[in-house]
């Protein structure tokens, strides 16, 4: 399975159990966009009085500290910090207590207490500098993927399920084409658990910035909650980006537009990236679908543009508008008919639209002899076709993918209980049914 970038990673999905090597063998060649470490303040792209800012408040609320330390908080090479302390010091506004072997022990000075004080009036931020929106947009283009796949990638990525080859056929190209996909179908049919495994096709890293800034205001981007880290910072790279696992940030019912907005903290002075800025060069997932406290009238309007133009717009709280790119795979999950949520105008835009069914009985079986063997319960023959009948007994007429392992959950409590190794016995297959479905 090969991922390849075009010229121009709330939950964490589980990936393959060797995604962690694989990703400390790939060399600093595999990445289209590495950002050079910048060498003097202009090198930053972004405004200097921003930088100084981030310095001083940064000493306020360090006391005393060394260049070095300030370098590696504020993630900026020692030749920029160098540069910005000369101008402070000759502005008397830092002092020197000391040496530490060949760095300097710096404070402010009382004049530097007040500028600090001043600039706290506009932004209490002191972390990680950031990078400016155009080299952020010039990134996610460059990390824009292109997969290639075909089945037995595709059977790999979803070896831990049971999944028919006629939805391997479904899926693949949908991911090929990288643009939206419409997961539609009755409950408990592997929805979720397909679309959060979706990013296994990939086998790359991206480069996420700590920090986006736009107009002077810091926009803050990287959020370890989403974004999980690979490796270690290098010499050789601009230390304002982390080298991450592509996003796959993944929302329900508690989705609000709110949280596809810039969200302003008066408090620090900054802003929060919006959940599809966090998913860029990732998966954006949302699951059960038109049960969000936001009306699925209101998002699909919101994202109309953005899915059929691959840009967004953000607002500062001043009214300043903007571009960002919107370079996501948007996964819809829903147990509804598409129809009933989305209209003509919205569902023309999502190419891929994919019914997932109830599973074959054959495949309901391997689900259970799966589960079972990994939970340690002992499964005799006879036990597959008896919780075949118990799951559609009672006028239920189809059998779902989440049974299994909702039983098997059930088997064990029933085992503990009673202070024994569980068994899918006749016996315990019925009692486990009885508390799971609801009698009619």
């Amino acid at each position: 399975m090969t991922g390849k970038r075009s010229p121009a990673c709330i939950n964490f999905p589980t990936h393959s159990a060797d995604f962690t090597e694989q990703m400390a063998l790939l060399g600093e060649e595999q990445w289209l966009y590495n950002p050079p470490v910048p060498r003097n303040l202009e090198g930053l792209g972004i405004s200097p009085s921003l930088v100084t800012d981030l310095m001083l408040r940064r000493l306020s609320g360090e006391g005393t500290t060394t260049l070095t330390s300030l370098g590696d908080i504020l993630k900026l090479p020692v030749g920029v910090i160098q540069e910005v302390f000369n101008t402070l010091r000759q502005q008397q506004f830092i002092e020197v207590k000391g040496m530490v072997g060949n760095d300097y022990r710096i404070s402010l000075s009382g004049g530097g207490r007040v500028l600090a004080s001043e600039r706290m009036q506009f932004s209490h931020y002191s972390g990680p500098a950031p990078v400016s929106l155009k080299s952020y947009t010039e990134a996610v283009r460059a990390q824009a993927t292109e997969v290639d796949i075909t089945r037995d990638m595709l059977k790999a990525a979803f070896s831990d399920l049971v999944v028919p080859d006629s939805l391997l056929d479904q899926l693949g190209p949908a991911l090929i084409d990288q643009t939206s996909i419409f997961l539609y179908g009755p409950p408990g049919n592997g929805k979720s658990s397909l679309a959060e495994r979706l990013l296994r096709v990939y086998e790359d890293a991206v480069l996420i910035p700590y920090a986006v800034e736009v107009d002077s205001q810091v926009i803050s981007l990287f959020d370890p909650a989403m974004h999980q880290k690979v490796g270690d910072e290098i010499e050789e790279r601009d230390s304002r980006w982390v080298l991450c696992k592509r996003p796959c940030i993944i929302v329900g019912g508690e989705l609000t537009a709110g949280l596809l907005e810039l969200r302003h903290d008066s408090t620090s002075g900054t802003y929060s990236a919006p959940l599809q800025m966090k998913a860029n060069n990732g998966i954006f997932v949302i699951d059960d679908f038109g049960r969000q406290l936001m009306s699925p009238r209101e998002l699909l309007n919101r994202w109309i543009v953005p899915l059929d133009r691959r840009v967004d717009y953000l607002s500062l709280e001043y009214g300043l508008r903007f571009e960002v790119p919107f370079q996501v795979l948007v996964v819809f999950a829903t147990n509804l008919d598409p129809s009933e949520i989305a209209d003509e105008a919205f569902l023309r835009r999502i190419h891929n639209k994919i019914r997932v069914d109830a599973v074959q009985p054959e495949a309901f079986d391997e689900i259970l002899r799966r589960i079972s063997r990994a939970r340690k319960i002992a499964v005799t023959p006879e036990s597959y076709g008896i919780f075949r009948e118990l799951c559609l007994a009672d006028g239920r007429t189809v059998l779902r993918s989440c049974y299994p392992g909702d039983i098997c959950n059930i088997l064990k409590s029933i085992a503990r209980y009673e202070n024994r190794e569980p068994a899918a016995t006749t016996e315990d297959l019925k009692r486990a049914t009885g508390l799971y479905f609801a009698i009619r």
